[in-house]
């Protein structure tokens, strides 16, 4: 029974250590060495606030200054991540640009009496991502969502505030994810 047992430890021993071996994990970026710095411009709003609502689009949200606070998130996540460097504009090797161009708060759960108890912040943004090398747009992004789901009632429940919060920050990972695992 020893013999046996020893035998399984190290048959699980050398399969856990070889699944390890091969998972492929890193942190190193997967976007080309010849790309250090990276310079992110000011967003702009582009989010008309005077459209009239319709059924399709009932809720109409903007505070002012969020462009400014998904910029300087973006470029947070961007210092913690490390791949990229910022940079000043005119000594970056690429330049990423960003148009805010919706945030839309849904209804996403009622309680029995058809109050609204949850909803989903979402942000989006158009991208595009120029080499400066060559000015040319290594890739364009249409649509492009940061979100957040929060609740208003219960012991969860939460600002809508402190979930644009976290949508902006949602915004920040996927972007730079996006620039940095260059998919």
């Amino acid at each position: 029974m020893g013999a046996s047992y020893m035998r399984t430890f190290f048959v699980v021993l050398l399969a856990g250590t070889l699944a390890l071996a091969g998972c492929g994990y890193s942190t190193k970026s997967l976007f080309s060495d010849e790309f250090k710095t990276i310079y992110v411009d000011n967003f702009k709003n582009m989010i008309n606030i005077t459209a009239e609502q319709t059924n399709l689009r009932m809720y109409r949200g903007y505070r002012p200054g969020m462009e400014v606070d998904m910029r300087k998130t973006v470029i947070e996540k961007f210092l913690i991540d490390g791949n990229l460097k910022i940079s000043k504009e005119d000594k970056a090797d690429l330049i990423l640009k960003a148009n805010f161009i919706d945030y839309k708060r849904e209804a996403i759960g009622w309680d029995s009496n058809d109050n609204v108890e949850e909803y989903r912040i979402k942000l989006v943004v158009d991208m595009e991502l120029i080499d400066v090398k060559n000015g040319r747009t290594k890739w364009t992004e249409k649509g492009f969502t940061g979100e957040k789901d929060y609740r208003t009632t219960g012991g969860l429940a939460t600002s809508e505030s402190s979930a644009l919060i976290e949508a902006e920050k949602d915004l920040a990972r996927r972007i730079v994810e996006r620039i940095v695992e260059e998919w």
